[in-house]
Formats: structure tokens, C-alpha cells, sequence
């Protein structure tokens, strides 16, 4: 697509509402400067997820089984608690919650954590 193009097409989104005014800033640069095509719309690393669903992890955590309702509590800020009884109630309902429990357990991922370094007390 031409440069003229694109940068319409840009403004447009722009003008929607569809993009920041930082996100124009910086996509006009990128190719102004003539970024190649896959870097061009390639996402920032440093920027948030941008749904929740992609901010859902097990927690290792205050975890029972395989961390899904610590991981549910954390994003959603209802204590694990309240997610074990969910759970645990909707299970009567024809397994249906052992059901989710158990996809959610295998198809949502381990949130990785860096261990802190232990550091002894000085007295």
C-alpha cells in the first residue's frame, strides 16, 4: 500500500477514535521513517495485555489443586474462596463446573514468577 494510503487510512482510525493520539504518534513515525512491513504493526512489548483474559493466570499462590480459582481471584479480586465454592456448587450441576475447572487447569497458563533473593536479617 502507498504511503499516502496509509497515512490516511491512519488518520481515519484516528479521527474514529480507534487509535491514541499516542498510538498515531507512533505508528505516523514508523512510517515516516520507513519501519519494515512486520515490525510496521508489531505491538509494543512494553504495553499492558489488552484484555483481561489475557491477564488470566494460575496463581502458584494460594493454590489447592492447580491454581485456576487463586488465579481467578487475583484477576478479579474476589477471594479464591468465593471461586472453590463456585466450583464445588456448579459441579452438582451434571460436572459442569469440574468441567471448566479442569480446562481451565489445562489450557490457562502457570504465571511464572521470579524468586526474590533471600536476604538474612542483620542484628
Amino acid at each position: 500500500m502507498p504511503l499516502p494510503d496509509e497515512l490516511e487510512r491512519l488518520n481515519v482510525l484516528h479521527e474514529r477514535g480507534a487509535l491514541t493520539d499516542e498510538e498515531f504518534a507512533i505508528a505516523k513515525k514508523r512510517l515516516l521513517e520507513g519501519a519494515p512491513e512486520g515490525a510496521r504493526w508489531s505491538a509494543d512489548p512494553q504495553r499492558e495485555p489488552a484484555s483481561t483474559l489475557s491477564r488470566l493466570y494460575r496463581s502458584p499462590a494460594n493454590r489447592w489443586f492447580g491454581g485456576v480459582c487463586s488465579g481467578l481471584g487475583e484477576l478479579t479480586g474476589i477471594p479464591a474462596w468465593s471461586w472453590r465454592i463456585l466450583f464445588v456448587l456448579t459441579a452438582f450441576l451434571h460436572g459442569l463446573g469440574l468441567l471448566m475447572y479442569i480446562l481451565l487447569w489445562i489450557f490457562v497458563p502457570i504465571q511464572v514468577t521470579v524468586p526474590k533473593p533471600i536476604v538474612a536479617a542483620r542484628e
